[in-house]
């Protein structure tokens, strides 16, 4: 039997994965609150497993005393000298006992402990296990469908894939399906471990590619950032520390072999693969294709780009429903203006004739400012005189003035701007009572004469 008990710990241990030591100690402590069970609730109980043999030996600890005042705690010198000639009165004396002795009730409440202890166990070495994988790809089976919610089962643990982490328009409805899917948390609830599995975070994407492309596992292929619009179009910036290396190729593969393994199992998801820039122009450039770009205007300050495009490409940088430029800015990690040609060059032109209206300002100090940066009036007032001084040829005087003269110019367009639309408003008003009055006169003329006849006498 004892050989039983240590063959049973031995195939727990190998089955679930549970440390034999934790298993040991989760029998020790059962065998121990059995004893309290059966004997009492002193703690002067002793119990350790042979792994040699898988004898369970059970001691209860006594005083050694001349008279026994408690029978629970102490034993007598005579009984002493039975079990150990050599016990003298004041020492603690194991006395063994017999697990058969325990009872029923004492051996259920026994195996009760095991069981829960067991269950713990198991419970915390899955969740660790998970823990550690976050991030990871996992291959799951479709258990069940709860209100959008997907049960999977990853062997020994059940993960949920959330409605709002499914890619919209994909069908997982099928029990017994396998999908896959990116850990991104584990949790450690009461039900046990919680595992949140997505298919919609941009870290899935990378990782669909790192099983695809072998350069991008050696590191020799780095993915420095992604933007993704699930289901229907990302964008994924890469690049390399060898010169010989095509990251943007390593990651297309031979005929478009590696990006279509991603491709597949995102559904037909639309993915573009642009090379990374440490250059902000020449980054924006590329996350903007396949539209051409003529001019970057850097704002460092806002991290904010202006970018200007051909007329006949305007609606292909900006793409359906915007999706092209706000993928692009995730991207890159600006703020992103597309502007077409002709409404820059505009812009240009307005701008510097507001310099040029401005007093005491000529063509050559307009010229310094728009060399400086500041292409209108609106511009030099997001600056103090203090900051226009420092341009070459403006003193601090020059400066002030120059800031001053486009304070009110500014005022004044602003104030022209404001009666301009009160006078509109003021025409709209008058055109809509206008035309009330004659829908009204038309509908009194409209009006049937009968009601004003006067009623024959009955």
């Amino acid at each position: 039997m004892n050989l039983d008990l240590k063959r049973i710990v031995d195939q727990i241990s190998r089955d679930k994965g549970i440390d034999k030591s934790v298993l040991i100690g989760t029998l020790e402590e059962a065998i121990r609150s059995a004893a309290k069970r059966k004997f009492g609730l002193s703690d002067n109980f002793e119990v350790s497993f042979n792994e040699e043999t898988g004898d369970i030996d059970i001691f209860r600890y006594k005083e050694v005393v001349n008279e026994v005042t408690d029978p629970e705690t102490q034993i007598s010198l005579e009984e002493a000298k039975k079990l150990d000639p050599e016990s003298v009165v004041g020492e603690e004396l194991g006395v063994k006992l017999e697990a058969a002795n325990f009872g029923r009730i004492a051996a259920q409440s026994a195996k009760q402990v095991i069981i829960q202890r067991m269950k713990d166990a198991e419970r915390d070495l899955i969740f660790d296990d998970y823990k550690e994988r976050v991030g990871e790809i996992v291959n799951g089976t479709i258990q069940r469908v709860d209100k959008g919610n997907i049960i999977l089962s990853l062997g020994r643990a059940e993960a949920l894939l959330p409605a709002s982490e499914q890619i919209p328009r994909e069908n997982y409805f099928h029990r017994g399906e396998r999908i896959r899917a990116l850990i991104i948390d584990a949790k450690l609830v009461s039900r046990g471990p919680q595992i949140i599995l997505s298919r919609t975070h941009p870290d899935f994407l990378s990782a669909l590619f790192e099983a695809e492309v072998p350069e991008i596992t050696e590191g020799i292929v780095k993915i420095v950032s992604v933007a993704r619009e699930p289901g229907s179009r990302s964008k994924i910036a890469v690049t390399t520390s060898d010169s010989e290396i095509d990251p943007v190729g390593a990651c297309v593969g031979l005929r478009g072999s590696r990006v279509q393994g991603v491709v597949q199992e995102l559904k037909g998801e639309k993915i573009d693969i642009i090379p990374y820039s440490p250059d902000v122009v020449h980054y924006v450039a590329s996350a903007l294709a396949p539209a051409g770009v003529l001019r970057v205007v850097v704002d460092e300050g806002a991290r904010s780009l202006e970018v200007v495009v051909p007329d006949e490409q305007l609606s292909l940088a900006i793409g359906r429903k915007g999706q092209n430029v706000r993928l692009a800015s995730r991207l890159v990690g600006w703020r992103i203006d597309v502007k077409n040609e002709s409404k820059y060059q505009r812009a240009l032109k307005d701008g510097y004739q507001s310099l040029l209206r401005l007093p005491g300002v000529g063509e050559a100090t307009a010229d310094q400012l728009f060399e400086a940066g500041y292409g209108s009036a609106r511009d030099l007032l997001e600056v103090g005189p203090d900051q226009l001084s420092m341009i070459e040829g403006l003193g601090g005087d020059k400066a002030q003035q120059v800031w001053e003269a486009a304070r009110i110019y500014v005022e004044n367009l602003a104030r022209e701007d404001a009666e301009e639309a009160a006078r509109e408003a003021m025409a709209r008003d008058f055109f809509t009572q206008k035309a009330g009055r004659a829908a009204a006169s038309e509908l009194n003329e409209r009006r049937s004469p009968e009601s004003d006849e006067p009623q024959e006498n009955i």
